[in-house]
Order: structure tokens, then sequence, then C-alpha cells
């Protein structure tokens, strides 16, 4: 039984996980001592340095390592006999006392008195050997000397023995004596060869006592995205500490946990460069939202206004700050602002931190509160003729438009306004050298609260040099940013290489010129290509011609698909695929570019779907009017069946000029939600060896082996013992390791359980937070662990008279054909295993045909040796139901003419649900109206229609058709097949 004990937090529960015995074990293993001496000594702290003698030596007479004498005296100027010390040492060192035993011949040494457990135990560990080993004596009630003490605690505590010394020591303790000096275990000024008094003992007991307790935090790494701190101890253990809220990246966090019995309180600092998380999504006004990451994110993803989404508000822009760590989203002057005084959320998607380990896909609440007065930031001269003014938030243009708002010196401002969204107003008139003072009131922001009247001091200075250029940066091949030293006023002209090449858009923004050439003709060429820009002015009507060269950043990243998501709407399931970046429209526009497979691998042939492609065409995503460009929605007629698909996606292109395509992906969908991970089994393997245990755990699909789903961790396995959860000693067992990507081998040592068959066997085991590679997880599964292992049979289903499917609950991989007996006499023979889900399914093709009425039962030879891909083999079956899974079929339809309608004899009987899209009659080749279906008796399904039947070509006559699905179901719930049928009449 181990004596050392780690906390780690798990789920928010604390597990007491077992460690490594060792040979002087630790004493206490509760905290009576520290209790007793934060009790006794409150107002002291607990160090070397703060306890005088006598109280160290009350600490360890608590801890029975010192006993008093009769009078109740520490005796701390008394020396000390060698039986004494022994005992003492015994204490420190956490020794077990050997009773019963006296192996020195001593005048009185016998194994009845006191000294002799404490003697026998520091003999038997090596530390004391007496003082004639020959003759066998101890001296126990002789007087030990301070150099006698250090060689026993130097050996005890295996320190090194220095080279040079420097003490009065004998010959022989010179080298013990030094070691313990250097290790401050020995004052130096001690006399070595004097007897050692007890106030002696109590410092050096006390320190190796105190080193024991509790060793401290050498250092600590942070795993799981801040949810686990591993912490170095300095006696090397490592404890694991799971926190109940993750820490936040770059945060000086205090993180507490009790590992043996003593609480620890450390600072820790998850120190992140690249983000791992969305921090906050806030805002103090109605036009601006600010998300704020842990770290750094890509500039591109975070900047692309497309990857947020807030129902029924458009983004304009979003920009992100200089430290790369927030993004603040500004809503378009004419959408509707951010919802006020309630929660709303908000879709993010598609944003990548720095490094591109992460992709940010989440939905966030916020709560919009506007509580602040819009305030001036700042009032600039721009020359002699006009005035800049920034507000704190965005602003509503007709209020900052109204030139009446303004005052230069106290008298209105003869001039006009031009208002830059969302909070920089230009007012142009003339103003004279010097300062001057604003006044400014009747500004609104988008809560409606007016700018509080304000006096605002300000310089102006002449102004006679034109606009500069500071800097040019292109985006792609249709879009220029031109910086200039000063706010612009306009630009009479651009264009590029020829006066025919000009801009299709100017847009000035205080002092950048964004240019764009979005005409195929006008686009930048792949070179370097000089930007004219005529008549660029100031807000002093300084003018100049300005040009600039620039070789355009080309964009060459693929697109890719970031997620697909499935929805149903009505009977209609639609895909919905975002890629990382616009798409071309022809491209998607294309159905050669999607093929849908089930989970079988097989083209999807129904339900809008022609050999997998899309029979509808798709489109870009339209929402709340907004046309998004990186979402493509594919839809299908009638509902697709629920399971899994993959979606092979290729050939799209991107809107970049010079289109960059895809690579080809295959996306996993899920129709509906997924059948939950869950633990199929788990059994004692028979290869185990003598010392340790292999528990093998199968689940029903692959398994996670990385991240926070990762199922190779030993602290996610327990097993449960009379309803009390027990931990795997974690500290003698590896991790666990993979037998295939569903089964998990466990390997367990035998030696850390008294009976490991009664304790485990038949008993459950419980696994938590393990995901499958989809990241679904298992929450909390138990499955008893069995001695053996047998491979049930699900289910027998005969799905025409000469085919029967069966499904195994594990991953059959060799069927032997013969172990299986149908219907009595009937064999037949097995096709190859598939596998999905946990469950393997084989289709029997039999040598004769199934009695209809009487489908029978299938059994098995008594050894079978069909197994699954670890050998195990199927169970024993006696008998077991084969049941009815044959589609009911069509035998002939027919009508008279002139009737309306058409009736179709099935083989067996059936019910009819009628949908209007699934039923169709032609006649003479030309569908006529259908107007329902009903059961003109069991085995009649009479389809009515608009007009009488009445065909005129008799070589064409009529046909009627019914789609494949839930239309026609037998008694047993097999839907018929699609029917094409000639009528007879």
């Amino acid at each position: 039984m181990s004596d050392k004990s780690y906390q780690i937090k798990e789920n928010n529960q604390v597990m007491i996980q077992g460690g490594e015995k060792k040979v002087m074990k630790k004493i206490l293993s509760v905290a009576l001592s520290t209790a007793m001496a934060f009790s006794m000594f409150a107002s002291v702290a607990f160090g070397d340095d703060a306890l005088n003698t006598q109280q160290k030596y009350d600490v360890l007479k608590e801890a029975k390592i010192f006993s008093g004498y009769p009078d109740g005296s520490a005796g701390l100027d008394k020396e000390m006999t060698r039986a004494e010390f022994a005992k003492v040492l015994v204490g420190i060192m956490g020794l077990e006392p050997i009773q019963g035993k006296a192996s020195f011949k001593d005048k009185n040494y016998k194994a009845s008195k006191w000294p002799a457990p404490y003697v026998e135990a520091v003999y038997s560990a090596g530390l004391m050997q007496g003082k004639n080993t020959t003759k066998m004596i101890f001296d126990f009630n002789g007087k030990i000397t301070v150099q006698e003490m250090a060689k026993v605690l130097v050996v005890a505590q295996k320190l090194e023995i220095p080279t040079e010394t420097n003490n009065n020591a004998s010959d022989w303790a010179k080298g013990y004596v030094q070691a313990a000096i250097n290790a401050g275990l020995v004052d130096a000024k001690a006399n070595p060869k004097a007897n050692a008094t007890r106030a002696q003992l109590v410092e050096v007991a006390y320190d190796i006592y105190l080193s024991q307790q509790k060793p401290k935090v050498v250092s600590y790494e942070v795993k799981e995205d801040g949810k686990v701190v591993e912490f170095k101890l300095a006696n090397n253990e490592v404890v694991k500490v799971t926190l109940e809220t993750p820490l936040k990246a770059n945060t000086a966090t205090e993180v507490k946990f009790t590992h043996n019995n003593y609480n620890y309180t450390e600072s820790v600092t998850w120190v992140v460069t690249a983000a791992t998380k969305i921090e906050s999504v806030s805002t103090t006004n109605y036009k601006e939202l600010v998300v704020k990451f842990d770290g750094e994110v890509e500039a591109k993803t975070a900047e692309n206004e497309d990857n947020y989404k807030v129902t029924g508000v458009t983004f304009e822009s979003a920009k992100l700050s200089a430290d790369k760590r927030t993004v603040t989203l500004l809503v378009a002057e004419n959408s509707a602002n951010l919802p006020g005084q309630k929660d709303t959320k908000v879709e993010i998607k598609g944003v990548k931190n720095s490094d591109g380990s992460k992709t940010f896909n989440e939905t966030l609440t916020f709560r919009a509160v506007d509580t602040q007065l819009p305030e001036v930031t700042e009032v600039k001269g721009l020359g002699t003729k006009a005035f800049k003014v920034v507000f704190s938030e965005p602003v509503k243009s007709t209020t900052a438009s109204n030139i009446s708002n303004y005052k230069i010196d106290g008298k209105a401002v003869s001039g006009w306004v031009k208002f830059t969204y969302p909070n920089v107003a230009f007012i142009t008139t003339d103003l004279a050298v010097g300062e001057h003072t604003l006044s400014l009131q009747g500004v609104e922001d988008y809560a409606n609260f007016k700018v509080s009247p304000v006096d605002v001091k300000f310089t102006v200075a002449e102004d006679k040099a034109a606009p500069e250029v500071v800097s040019v940066k292109t985006k792609d091949l249709t879009k220029v940013e031109v910086e200039f030293n000063e706010s612009v006023k306009s630009v009479d002209k651009v264009y590029h290489t020829s006066s025919a090449k000009t801009a299709d858009k100017v847009e000035i923004k205080d002092n950048v010129v964004v240019l764009t050439f979005s005409t195929d003709s006008k686009k930048l060429s792949l070179g370097e290509n000089t930007i004219y820009l005529e008549g660029v002015r100031d807000y002093s009507d300084n003018s100049a011609n300005r040009d600039v060269k620039v070789t355009p950043v080309l964009d060459t990243e693929r697109p890719t698909v970031s997620s697909v998501k499935s929805d149903v709407y009505g009977n209609t399931t639609v895909f919905t695929l975002e890629f990382s970046e616009d798409v071309n429209l022809t491209d998607i526009q294309n159905r050669d570019n999607f093929v849908l497979k089930n989970s079988k691998g097989e083209v999807v042939t129904d339900k809008g779907f022609n050999n997998g492609k899309p029979v509808t065409v798709p489109t870009y995503e339209v929402k709340n009017g907004k046309t998004y460009k990186n979402h493509v929605v594919i839809k299908s007629i009638g509902t697709l069946p629920a399971g899994k698909y993959t979606l092979d996606v290729a050939n799209i292109r991107d809107t970049a000029s010079i289109g960059n395509t895809m690579l080809p992906q295959t996306l996993s969908i899920d129709v509906t939600n997924t059948s939950a991970l869950k633990v199929e089994r788990a059994w004692i393997s028979s290869d185990s060896d003598n010392d340790d245990l292999y528990i093998d755990v199968q689940f029903n699909r692959a398994v996670a082996v990385e991240g926070n789903g990762s199922a190779l961790e030993i602290n996610k396995y327990s097993y449960v013992v009379n309803n009390v959860y027990k931990v795997f000693p974690t500290k003698n067992a590896p991790q666990p390791t993979l037998r295939n990507a569903e089964t998990v081998r466990l390997t367990i040592p035998k030696k850390d359980f008294s009976n490991w068959k009664t304790e485990l066997e038949g008993n459950f085991l419980r696994v938590v937070n393990v995901a499958d590679l989809n990241g679904n997880y298992l929450t909390d599964s138990q499955v008893k662990i069995s001695d053996k292992v047998t491979i049930p049979v699900k289910s027998v289903k005969a799905t025409a008279l000469d085919k029967v499917k069966v499904e195994f609950s594990g991953n059959i991989t060799s069927v032997v054909s013969s172990d299986f007996t149908f219907a009595g006499n009937i064999h037949g023979t097995a096709g190859e295993p598939k596998y999905d889900n946990g469950v393997t399914t084989v289709e029997f093709t039999l040598d004769r045909e199934l009695n209809k009425a009487n489908l029978g039962q299938v059994t098995t030879v008594g050894d079978p040796q069909t197994s699954d891909n670890l050998g195990h083999k199927i169970e024993v079956l006696t008998g077991k139901d084969i049941e009815d899974g044959i589609a009911p079929k069509a035998v002939e339809a027919k009508t008279v003419t002139g009737n309306t309608y058409v009736d179709i004899e099935f083989d067996e009987k059936v019910t009819v649900y009628y949908t209007p899209d699934a039923f169709k009659v032609y006649v003479d080749g030309t569908a006529v109206e259908v107007t329902g279906a009903t059961n003109a008796s069991d085995t009649v399904v009479r389809v009515q229609l608009a007009k009488p039947f009445n065909p005129t070509d008799r070589t064409l006559g009529g046909q009627v058709s019914i789609a494949k699905g839930k239309y026609i179901v037998d008694s047993k719930g097999n839907s018929a097949d699609a029917v094409y049928q000639e009528v007879k009449y």
C-alpha cells in the first residue's frame, strides 16, 4: 500500500492518486504535526528561522520524535545517549521500529526493553553499526559525539563527502563532519569530539523533519490550453492540477492545490503569444463591437468583417489593433444598431490565431449598453481654412454635419461641414493664425446622448505645403491604399499606367485615399505599377500631383472549406459550406464540383442528387439581405436519411484577380447528431505478464490520441468497487497505448493490488472525458471488466429471400461461412464485412430461398471461428430469429379506361403514405395530375387521378412510378424500392 499521495483535480473532483513506496517512508501521512505546529505557534511563521530551539523541540515532541523527561522538561542542555539518538533517528527518517529482536550483546540489551526496537531499526537500515561490530556491542547507554552524529546523518541523507575539510574532527570523521557543516546540519563552531546535546540534535532533527514535510515548487508547466498545470517539486515529484477555470493567457493567477496534506499557493503565468481563446466581446456604444483575444491573431482573417455575424446587423469593417489582440467591428452607418439592453449573440468563424494553430469558430453573448456621453478627443487646425474634430465614438451624421453646432471664439462658423463616418468632422472656414476656442454642442451618438457643451482650445498655423505620400499598399490587383502626411480634402483624378485606367472608385478616409480598380481592363499589372494622383488637395487648398510606385502583393492562398453544417428545413436538407475566403460564383454553380456519398462510400442517387451531384444549383448564402460570398448552400429535394455522409469538393477558385484553386477536400457531414461515443467492452487480457496486468478497453469507434479528448491518459480511467470509485495508481503505471484505432490498453502493475482478480474482475471500469476523432465526447461511462470476450450478434435480418444481413457488436474481420446455418438447413456465402460505428454488417447469399411465411432462425456451430480484429470469437447461437427486412414488391399496375385511378398490387400487405412529388402517372408519355393515394385493399395501393385514364396511343399506353422512400411500407416497416410499372388496361 502506498504511503504517498498526489491530489489531482479532475472534472471538479479531488481524486487521491497513489505513488511509489519508499524504503524510508515519510512520516505523518496526515497533517497532524504541521497542524500542531501552526496551532501552537500561530504568531510565528513556520520556518527555519522562525522558531527557537524549545519551539522546534515542541513540534518534534508532538510528532513523537522526541520524548520529554518525567518532570516535563525538554532537557535541551543534556547529552544524548546512543539509544536516545537512535529513537530520534527512527522518527525523523520515518523508519518502522522492529519489535521482538535483539541483535546486540550489550548488558541489559533485550528485545523487551524500550531501546531495542529503535536500535534494531537503525541497524537494519544501515545507519548505525554499533561501537564494536565484531563483538556486536552497540553501547546504547553511551553518549554520542557530534562527529558520530554527523556521520550517521550524512549517511542517512546520502550527502556527498567533500575532499577538502576544515574542522577539528578525528581523521576518520573529518569528511562526514565537513559534509554536515556544508549542509547546515552541524554548526561549524561546534566541537566535533564533544558529546552531542539534545539541543544540537533538535536543530538537526527539525531541519530534516521540516524538509521532508513540504517540498517547494521549483517549476511549473501549463498544458491543455491553460486547463492543466504540472508543478515540479524539489523532491522531483510532479503534481498535476486540473483547474476548474482555465488560466487567462499572460495573466498572473494564484493556483491553490494540496499535495501530501500540504497546502500550496503558487503564482502561475501562462505565457502565450498566439491567441488560444476569445477573452471577451463587449461594447460601450451601439455601433462598435470589440472582440478581445488572449494573444495575437492573423490580420487577414481577423480583419474580414464577414467572419463576424450578429443577426440584423451589417458590419462595415473590422480593424485589428497594433498589438494584434483586439478587433473593433464597425457597424455600417445605414445598418440597424447593435441591439440595446439585451443579450445578443455574435458568431465568430474562421478567425485564425497568429501561428495558424487554432481557428476560432464560436458563438458568444454580449449586451450592448451605452451609458457614456460622446466626447471630443481631438481638435486640429488644418491650415487657415479648415479644422478637424474627432469624437470618442460613432456619432450621427445629421448632428455632426450641422454647422450651427460649432462656434469659433464664441461666434457662429461661416462655412460647411464634411462628416466622415463614424466619428470625424471636417469644418471648412477661414481661420486666423494663432489660438482659437471651439465651442461644441448638439452632436448625438446612437444612444441619443448629446456631447456635453465643451470649449476646446486649438492652434492654427499657416499651411503652404501640399499633401505628401507617406506609404502605399495593395490588396491583390484591385485595391490600393495611399496614406498621406495630412488630411486630404479631394483628389481630381486617379489612374495607373495610362490615363485610360482610371480608378472605378475613390474613397477618402481622412489622410488615406482608397482606390479600387475592379474592372478587368483596369486591374493592376503583376509587376511594378505607377499610381498617378492628380490634384491632391488638402484643406488649405494646397494642391499637387503625386505619383507612387507599387508592386502588388498577390493573394496566393488557396481557399479551403473551414466548416460545414447540416440543417433540415421542412422536407429539405441544407448543407452550408463556409470557405476561408470569398469564392467564385461560376465555380460553385458547377454541380460537377460537388459529390455526396453515404457512409458506405456510395454516391447518393436520390433526394435531389444525381450520381452524388446536386440537382439544385448551389448558391451563395443570403442572410438579412446580405450575400456571403464565402458561404455556399447546397439543398436536397426531400429530406436525406439520417446518418454520416461525405462531400467531395474540388475545383473551386477564390475571387482573387488570379484565382487560387482549392485542393480537393472530403468533408464529413452528420445529417443528424451522431450516436454517442461509448465503451463497448473491457476485459483483462490473456497475455498479461507476471508483473503487469493488461486491461483492454474497446470503444465503438476510433478515439482521439491527442488534445483534451485523448484516450491515452491513465487519469481518465478508474474502477468501481461497491459503488466506490478507485483510481489506478499512476506513479508506477505507464500511460495507455493503442491496440487499434478503437481499442486502448491500460498497463497496471499487479503489485498495486492485494488481489487484483477480486478487485477488478466482474467490477466496473469507469471512463471519462475521452473523445472520438470528430471531437464528440464520452462524458462518463461504465462497463463491466470481463475475464474473456465473445462478440455478440446484434441482429439478423433477411433483405431478400436469398439474402440475410447479420450485424455483430464488434469489428469482425474474419467470417467463416460454415459457422452459420439459416432456417434449419440452408447455408450461405458471407460477403465482405463492413464495419461502422462499433457494428459490423455481413451479408450472406443463401444457397436457396427462405420461406417468406416463416423465415426461421439462424444457428452457429458449437465452436465458431468467426472473429474480430483482435481474435475474439463470436458468441454461440442456438437459435436467433431472422427478422423480416424484405422490401414489398409491386406485382402489377392496372386500371380501366375512363377510371380516375390506377391500382398497384404488391406481393404483401402494405400501407401507403401519400406525398405529392413521389407519385407520378404518365398517359401517352405525358404526366397527368395525381391527387392522392390510398389503400384499396391490404395489398393494393390506389393512385387517384384528376382526369380519367384515357390513352390514345396504344404503343405508349401508361406508366406509374413511385419514388423510393417511406411511401409504401409493409407491416415490418420495410419501404418499397422505387416502383416503375406499365399500366394494364
